[in-house]
């Protein structure tokens, strides 16, 4: 599977200068949350940021390097989606190397599928453990910009 099978254009927002009021990691929890359920009918904002935020209550997902990858499985989803929320002016989020967080890439999958739940944050990692490639993506003009980056980067050959 790739990325881009999860993501879509309308799913992916840069925040410039916390324009949008995300200032906080619950406030990035909820717009990721948001981001999650653009143009998914049944699934309910409440609940993926609710089991988002369980998810972060464990153990943060901050992953160093100005990364955070938010995550949580649900019952009715059918099927993996992912979303990525862009600040460049980074956000506290109780990360493992005690840096802010740039990059958020959320992913929610079928309670059912752990192993493909697995697999794709093993990707996305792999995708953001570039420092180049992080600091292309921070830097993008928008949302939509950053999805083509994502894309190009995912065409590109693995090693």
């Amino acid at each position: 599977m790739q990325l881009l099978d999860i993501l879509t254009p309308r799913r992916v927002d840069v925040v410039r200068d916390n324009d949008a009021g995300i200032r906080t990691k619950p406030e990035a929890i909820r717009r990721l949350a948001e981001l999650l359920v653009a143009g998914e009918s049944g699934l309910d904002l409440g609940e993926v940021e609710s089991e988002l935020k369980k998810r972060e209550d464990l153990q943060s997902t901050g992953v160093g390097g100005g990364v955070a990858i938010p995550h949580a499985k649900l019952e009715r989803l059918d099927r993996i989606l992912g979303a990525v929320l862009l600040c460049p002016d980074p956000i506290g989020f109780d990360s493992i190397d005690g840096r802010p967080v740039s990059i958020m890439f959320a992913v929610i999958g079928p309670l059912r599928a752990p192993g493909e739940h697995i697999k794709t944050l093993a990707r996305v990692s792999r995708l953001l453990r570039d420092d180049g490639f992080r600091s292309r993506l921070v830097g993008a003009e928008s949302g939509a910009v950053a999805f083509d980056l994502i894309a190009r980067e995912e065409s590109r050959p693995q090693p």
